[in-house]
C-alpha cells in the first residue's frame, strides 16, 4: 500500500452495517458463460450459468420482453476438507450394521460426493454454476438479449443470450476435466473410466445446435440432406463471449468442417472473411447423410468455449454495396449471399439520424444475418469505374463521401480535389468497421506526386470488438494552393467485389462518443459507487463534456459529472436513493458539449471493460446499464463532503477540504484513501475539525501541472480500535479494515501558485 494515500482518523464513528455491506463489494459476482446460450421461442429449458461469487443467487434477469428466468440450483466444487470429512464419515458408517437408515445415509453421502467432488483443475472464475429455468414466450422478439444474475453481493456482468426461431439441440452441460473425480467415480461404480470418443449426434435441418468444447474435443452432428439444397452453416462463439481474459488469442477460435457420407471433407471454414466466427456454404450434390464438425483451432477447450451452430437453407448475406447512404434519402443496396429472396433492397434513411443501422432480409419468416449500413449527412458519390480503368484520378468536390470497392488485387483508387493553403483536411476510411474485409491504406500526395501523409491502421476505441483496427485515417494541413490526391489501396494486396469502402474527405468534423463502465451495479440504498466515463474524441475535438442521467429516476445523482477538456476519461460517482428496488433499474446517460458554437448531445453507451489474452483491454458495448438498489446503507447520517468544490490545489502546494461524518454511532477509527488518484496528488494529512475532519491534499509540481482538472475518489474504511503497542507492531499494512463505501466524487483543479504566497490554500 502507498502510505501517502491513506490516513487514519481517530475518534470518528461510522455505522458498522455500512462497513459490512460495502465490504461485500469486494466480492462482486461475475459470470463467464451461459449454456445453452439461447432458447427457441415458445419453449422452456434449463440453462447453466458459470461464474464466481454466485452463492445464494436469488434472481436472474434477461433484457427485453417475453423471457422469464427462475433460479433452480447452485453448485460449486466441494472444498477438499468437506470432501474428506464426508469420506471419513462414510467409512465409519460402513463399519456399522447395515440397517435401512444407515444404508440411506451412506447413499446420500455418496451421491453428494459424486455430484460435486473437489476439482484442482477447475478454473476458479467459472467454477461455480447456477441452474436456471428459462421460459420464452412464443411471441418473444427473436435476436440477441443480455442475461445477468443477482446475488446478495451484487449484480453480475451481462452475457449474450439469444432468442431463436429454429428447433434447438443441446447436450448436457460440460464439466471441467477432473481426473481425481473420474477415478473416484470408477472406484464407486466398479467400472472403468469411459474414454471412448463421443458419437455423432443426429439432427434434423434446419436446426440450431448448442455445445461446449472441452480440451481436445471435436463435436460432430449428422444430418440427412437432399440434392440441390444450398446449406449455410454458421457458428457463433466469439459473438457470444467476445474476450476470454486468460486465453490466447483471447477467444474461442472455432473451426467448422463439413463431410459427406463417405467421410470426405467437402467444405471448411476457420473464419468468415476477417471475422473470427466461421461460416461455410455448400450446395448438396447428392442425397445422403452429412456431418458438420466443430472444434477449437488448436484443440483448446473449457466450459466457456460455448457455441451455437445454425445449419440449414438459411438466408445469409455475405456482402452489401454501398456500405452506406445519405441521411434523408433512399439508397438502393446490392446484396450478395445465399438463399436470399432478392439481390437488391432500398434502405430508407429519410427519418434516420447519422449512425450505423442493421440491414437484413426475411425469407419464409426467417431473418437473415444483419449487415451494418452507415448513414451520414455529407454529400455522397460513387467511385467512377471509367476513371479508375483509364488510370487517372477521379475529380471530387469537398466535402464528399465516396462509395467504392477495391475490385482486384493491387488496385489503387485515386481521388483528386482542389485545396487552399492552410486548409485542414481529413481523409477517413470506413470498411472494416462496416464488415468489409478491406485492410485499407491511405496516402495523400500533391499534384506532382510527392507524398505528404500516410496511414495504414488507425485505432477506433469505439469499435470494441476489433483487435485489428484496419481502417485508415489522415488529418493534415495543406501546405499550398493547388490539387491534391488521396490514394486508397489494400495493405494485403487483395481485392474483389466484397472489398467495399466509404471514404470521407472533408474538413474536420469535431465530435465525440461516450462509453460508461461498469454496465452492472449493485449498491446499498443511499450509497455511492465510482463509475468511469470514456470520451472517444473525433477530428480534434478537445472541449469539456457535461454528463447527466437522461430521464433519471428520482434520487439517482452524479457527482463530478464532467469530462475535462483535453482528457479522454474521468472517474465520477453515482449515488443511489435509500429506498431498495425490487428489480434492476435501467439508467441512460448522455453528454453535452459546445462544438463550433452549437450544443451537441450524444448518448453514453454502457460498456464492459474486457481483458483479452492476459493483457489487452477493450470497451465492449452492451445494450443496457442495470442498477440494483438493496437495503439501506446507513441507519442515520452519512459521511459527506462539506467544503467547497472544485478543490483548487496550487502546483507544489496544498489545499484543505472539510469532510463530515456521523457521530451518534459506535466509536472507532476511520481511514480515508484516495482511489486511483492522478499521479502527483496525495493526502498529506487528516485531522479532526469541528463536526468531522479535514483532509489536506498535496500536489507534486514535478508530476502534475496547472490546468489539470478531474475528480478525486475517496474510499472509506473502518479500522477497529487496536491498543497502541499492538498497532505499532502491526504497522499500517497489518491493520484489519472493512470497506465502508465511497465519498461522492470531489472535483479538483491544479492552479498556479501565487507568487510569494503561502502554498497552503484553505478551502
Amino acid at each position: 500500500m502507498n502510505l501517502s494515500r491513506w490516513h487514519v482518523l481517530p475518534g470518528l464513528a461510522i455505522v458498522l452495517a455500512a462497513a459490512a455491506a460495502a465490504h461485500a463489494q469486494q466480492f462482486t459476482p461475475h459470470i463467464g458463460y451461459v449454456y445453452p446460450a439461447g432458447v427457441r421461442q415458445g419453449t422452456t429449458v434449463q440453462v447453466t450459468v458459470g461464474g464466481q461469487n454466485l452463492l445464494n443467487t436469488a434472481n436472474a434477469y434477461v433484457t427485453g420482453a417475453g423471457v422469464q428466468a427462475e433460479v433452480v440450483e447452485y453448485n460449486r466444487p466441494m472444498p477438499q476438507k468437506e470432501f474428506t470429512d464426508l469420506r471419513e464419515k462414510m467409512q465409519e458408517l460402513q463399519k456399522k450394521e447395515k440397517d435401512a437408515a444407515t444404508l440411506k445415509e451412506i447413499a446420500d453421502i455418496r451421491a453428494k460426493m459424486l455430484k460435486n467432488p473437489p476439482n484442482r483443475q477447475a478454473t476458479l472464475a467459472i467454477a461455480e454454476t447456477v441452474t436456471l429455468k428459462i421460459t420464452v414466450a412464443a411471441d418473444a422478439e427473436p435476436g440477441r438479449r443480455e442475461i445477468r444474475l443477482a446475488a446478495p453481493v451484487g449484480l453480475t456482468n451481462p452475457l449474450a443470450f439469444c432468442v431463436g426461431q429454429l428447433p434447438e439441440v443441446s447436450g448436457p452441460p460440460a464439466k471441467a476435466p477432473n481426473p481425481d473425480a473420474e477415478r473416484f467415480r470408477a472406484n464407486f461404480n466398479r467400472q472403468p473410466i469411459n474414454t471412448s470418443p463421443k458419437p455423432d449426434t443426429l439432427i434434423v435441418l434446419p436446426a440450431v445446435v448448442n455445445g461446449q468444447v472441452l480440451p481436445g474435443a471435436v463435436d460432430r452432428y449428422r444430418f440427412p440432406a437432399r440434392k440441390g439444397q444450398r446449406l449455410v452453416v454458421t457458428a457463433s462463439a466469439r459473438e457470444l463471449i467476445p474476450y476470454l481474459p486468460d486465453a490466447v488469442p483471447g477467444w474461442f477460435q472455432a473451426v467448422l468442417a463439413l463431410y459427406d457420407a463417405k467421410g470426405k471433407e467437402v467444405a471448411y471454414a476457420d473464419r468468415n472473411l476477417f471475422r473470427a466466427d466461421p461460416a461455410l456454404y455448400y450446395e448438396v450434390p447428392e442425397d445422403g447423410n452429412y456431418v458438420v464438425e466443430i472444434k477449437d483451432s488448436i484443440y483448446r477447450g473449457r466450459e466457456d468455449f460455448v457455441y451455437r451452430i445454425t445449419v440449414g437453407e438459411m438466408p445469409f448475406i455475405t456482402s452489401i454495396f454501398p456500405l452506406g447512404g445519405r441521411a434523408g434519402a433512399e439508397t438502393p443496396v446490392e446484396l450478395k449471399g445465399w438463399n436470399l429472396p432478392a439481390t437488391r433492397l432500398t434502405m430508407n434513411a429519410r427519418d434516420k439520424e447519422p449512425g450505423i443501422y442493421p440491414i437484413s432480409m426475411r425469407k419464409d419468416a426467417l431473418d437473415s444475418n444483419p449487415m451494418p449500413f452507415a448513414v451520414d449527412t455529407l454529400p455522397e458519390c460513387m467511385k467512377n469505374e471509367q476513371a479508375n480503368k483509364s488510370g487517372g484520378p477521379q475529380q471530387v468536390t469537398l466535402p464528399i463521401i465516396v462509395n467504392g470497392r477495391i475490385d482486384r488485387p493491387d488496385e489503387w483508387d485515386v481521388f483528386r480535389f482542389n485545396g487552399r493553403a492552410g486548409d485542414e483536411i481529413v481523409a477517413e476510411v470506413y470498411a472494416r468497421r462496416l464488415d468489409s474485409p478491406l485492410d485499407s491504406v491511405l496516402k495523400l500526395t500533391d499534384a506532382a506526386g510527392k507524398q505528404l501523409a500516410f496511414n495504414d491502421d488507425h485505432e477506433d476505441k469505439g469499435s470494441g470488438l476489433d483487435t485489428h483496427h484496419a481502417d485508415s485515417y489522415l488529418r493534415i494541413t495543406l501546405p499550398a494552393d493547388g490539387a491534391y490526391c488521396v490514394h486508397l489501396g489494400d495493405a494485403q494486396h487483395k481485392g474483389g467485389p466484397e472489398y467495399a469502402y466509404r471514404l470521407r474527405i472533408s474538413q474536420p468534423r469535431p465530435d465525440f462518443q461516450l462509453r460508461v463502465t461498469p454496465s452492472s451495479m449493485s449498491l446499498r440504498g443511499g450509497s455511492t459507487l465510482p463509475v468511469t466515463v470514456y470520451a472517444l474524441r473525433r477530428d480534434g475535438f478537445s472541449g469539456e463534456i457535461a454528463l447527466a442521467l437522461k430521464d433519471g429516476p428520482p434520487g439517482f445523482t452524479l457527482s463530478g459529472a464532467r469530462v475535462p477538456a483535453n482528457q479522454d476519461q474521468v472517474r465520477l460517482t453515482l449515488t443511489v436513493p435509500p429506498t431498495p428496488t425490487k428489480d434492476p433499474i435501467t439508467l441512460s446517460w448522455e453528454g453535452r458539449a459546445t462544438i463550433q458554437g452549437r450544443e451537441v448531445v450524444r448518448p453514453a453507451m454502457p460498456a464492459e471493460d474486457m481483458m483479452q489474452a492476459f493483457a489487452y483491454h477493450h470497451l465492449v458495448p452492451v445494450k443496457d446499464m442495470e442498477v440494483v438498489v438493496t437495503g439501506r446503507f446507513m441507519s442515520k447520517g452519512a459521511i459527506r463532503v462539506l467544503g467547497e468544490t472544485p478543490v483548487k490545489i496550487p502546483a507544489g502546494g496544498t489545499a484543505r477540504l472539510q469532510i463530515g461524518a456521523p457521530t451518534s454511532t459506535p466509536t472507532g477509527k476511520l481511514l480515508l484513501e484516495l482511489s486511483e488518484p492522478p499521479d502527483g496528488i496525495t493526502v498529506k494529512s487528516t485531522s479532526p475539525s469541528g463536526w468531522g475532519t479535514e483532509m489536506l491534499f498535496q500536489c507534486d509540481a514535478a508530476k502534475i501541472k496547472p490546468g489539470v482538472k478531474g475528480n478525486l475518489i475517496v474510499n472509506v474504511f473502518v479500522v477497529p480500535e487496536v491498543p497502541p503497542d499492538k498497532a505499532k507492531a502491526k504497522g499500517p499494512a497489518g491493520l484489519r479494515r472493512n470497506s465502508a463505501g465511497t465519498l461522492p466524487a470531489i472535483p479538483f483543479e491544479i492552479v498556479p501558485p501565487l507568487p510569494g504566497a503561502d502554498t497552503h490554500a484553505g478551502i
